[in-house]
């Protein structure tokens, strides 16, 4: 694998789903090691009456984990509330549960998240005849703004920053039968408010794990997708240790291939017939990498559809990861013997005899 390709994921894994309910599709993505803890922060105050508090959590883009700050949304019902997303051990990696939209708030893995999301349930606020009210015990709500407020206090909270359940440190939590029925109930997936959102967190430097080290510049805001005015940052320092080197699972995963020009050998004639042999490799090995990664997909696809056991998957994780690492090591090889071969002869040494 190619060392200059840092914060390589372990294990993702790519799947379209249908929901029956919204008729789009949802990716799935799984990842080999842990997210970062969760950051300490102030909720911003609630910019108006209607708004959500969805807290903030690390998302995954193919190469690194990178915060998405907690915001403030409109609910798109009334009567709705947001089950927050979560990562969950799943045997062979942390897979990513998406976020949703609900009349009742579902498993969101004991998770932690504050302002009311404290591992099951919400106590941020009801609704009632057709209008939110706010806790003011764990939201930030201006009252003189708005006036359907009240107030219950929420004991025994332990802090606790972990953000994913199960596995080696992970929160020890199950769905409640409550919460296994909402996540199988209509709900809708984010809003385009807070897809933006994300995006922007995604396309911004300072929200990679790798660049703030567990502590992203930016932990919450009032609006959605205003990363500069009614922000906050953390209030906690950050802790995120990945691991050193990745294993590619799917062909998806491995960096594009890099196409190197041939080595001059001041032959003009012999430097076209070496580019061209590279150019013909590159065009192989490509050919290859896209043949694999479509099966893969394929093959993905197929055991989604069928609702395939656990062991099933992992054995299928297992028999992708070796192919993929063994293209890889094939690929590898083919390109270090062309780049040898096509090595400038030595300069002769002086006097025209052999070296000593």
């Amino acid at each position: 694998m190619r060392t200059n390709q840092v914060f390589r994921l372990c294990f993702v894994v790519l799947v379209l789903l249908t929901f029956s309910s919204v008729a789009r599709a949802q990716v799935v993505i799984s990842v080999g090691f842990a997210p970062p803890e969760l950051p300490l922060y102030e909720q911003p105050i609630c910019p108006g009456d209607g708004y959500i508090w969805t807290p903030g959590y690390w998302a995954w883009d193919g190469y690194d984990y990178y915060w998405v700050p907690g915001t403030w949304i409109l609910a798109p019902q009334v009567g709705y509330f947001w089950t927050p997303p979560y990562w969950g051990w799943g045997g062979s990696a942390f897979i990513f549960h998406a976020g949703y939209w609900g009349p009742v708030v579902g498993f969101y893995g004991g998770i932690n998240y504050g302002f009311g999301y404290f591992g099951h349930g919400f106590e941020g606020g009801r609704w009632d005849n057709g209008h939110f009210f706010y806790n003011r015990a764990v939201t930030n709500v201006n009252v003189t703004v708005i006036h359907n407020v009240y107030e219950t206090r929420v004991t025994n909270i332990a802090e606790n920053r972990v953000s994913y359940n199960g596995g080696r440190g992970g929160i020890d939590a199950r769905p409640t039968a409550q919460e296994e029925a909402a996540e199988h109930e209509r709900h809708l997936p984010p809003v385009a408010a807070q897809n933006q959102h994300m995006e922007l967190a995604r396309a911004n430097q300072q929200m990679r794990a790798s660049v703030n080290h567990g502590k992203p510049p930016i932990a919450a805001s009032a609006k959605p997708g205003d990363f500069h005015s009614g922000t906050t940052a953390p209030t906690s320092e950050g802790r995120y240790t990945p691991p050193a080197r990745y294993t590619a699972t799917h062909a998806s995963e491995l960096p594009p291939h890099e196409h190197m020009p041939a080595p001059h050998t001041g032959n003009p004639q012999l430097d076209k017939k070496y580019q061209q042999q590279q150019d013909k490799l590159y065009a192989k090995q490509q050919q290859e990498h896209q043949k694999m990664q479509q099966q893969q997909e394929k093959e993905d696809q197929q055991m989604q559809k069928r609702n395939a056991s656990q062991a099933d998957r992992q054995q299928q994780e297992q028999r992708h990861q070796q192919q993929t690492q063994q293209m890889e090591q094939r690929h590898a090889q083919e390109t270090q013997k062309m780049q040898q071969q096509h090595q400038p002869a030595p300069a002769p040494h002086e006097g025209g005899g052999k070296p000593r």
